[in-house]
């Protein structure tokens, strides 16, 4: 089973694509859930206005990189607080 820091440990992987710096560096990460190989990450960006492909890229490779371990069944990404959130959540859950 995969643990929280392991989690934070792959994110640490995924870095703003605007500002070059890793996410959990930048302290972007709000909350992970973990439940049978069920994982949730809720993120938030800078802004609430950041540009959508920069949010959809960070989702995106948040969803990549924690899909990509050992252990881990299905990934949830929410974003919060964004002008565009619900938009870039839905497409994100399609991926």
């Amino acid at each position: 089973m995969v643990s929280k820091e392991q989690i934070m440990e792959k994110l640490s992987e995924v870095i703003d694509p605007e500002i070059g710096i890793s996410i959990v560096e930048m302290g972007l990460i709000d909350e992970v859930k973990i439940e049978n190989g069920n994982i949730e990450v809720v993120f938030h960006l800078t802004a609430p206005f950041c540009p959508p492909v920069f949010a959809l890229t960070i989702a995106r490779d948040i969803k990549q990189k924690i899909k990509s371990m050992e252990g881990v069944q299905n990934v949830k990404v929410t974003l919060r607080n964004h002008m565009m959130a619900d938009m870039i959540n839905k497409y994100v859950e399609e991926m």
